[in-house]
């Protein structure tokens, strides 16, 4: 059964295109210590059962899900009328 996790920052890439734009996600466990995970492994953890991903927007909450662009994988919310993205709205990671 996965796990579900809230993801509350993101470390963006030096790139301009949305579906590029995030590196690494992070969020907090249960203990209050800091995890992050690079965009490839929340993407194979989210394919392979282990994870879930949500995150809140405009005081709404969404699951994050996987999404291809020009064959490329990246994450992304379920539609929910925050834009830009609830990913792309998260403050930096520490």
């Amino acid at each position: 059964m996965a796990l579900d996790h809230q993801i509350l920052c993101i470390k963006r890439t030096t790139r301009t295109d949305p579906h590029e734009r995030i590196q690494t996600i992070g969020g907090l466990n249960p203990n209050g210590n800091r995890w992050r995970l690079t965009l490839d492994d929340a993407i194979a953890g989210i394919e392979d059962g282990r994870w879930r991903f949500w995150t809140v927007g405009g005081g709404e909450s969404a699951w994050v899900k996987i999404a291809k662009h020009n064959g490329n994988k990246y994450l992304k919310t379920e539609a929910d009328k925050v834009h830009p993205d609830n990913l792309l709205a998260l403050p930096d990671c520490p």
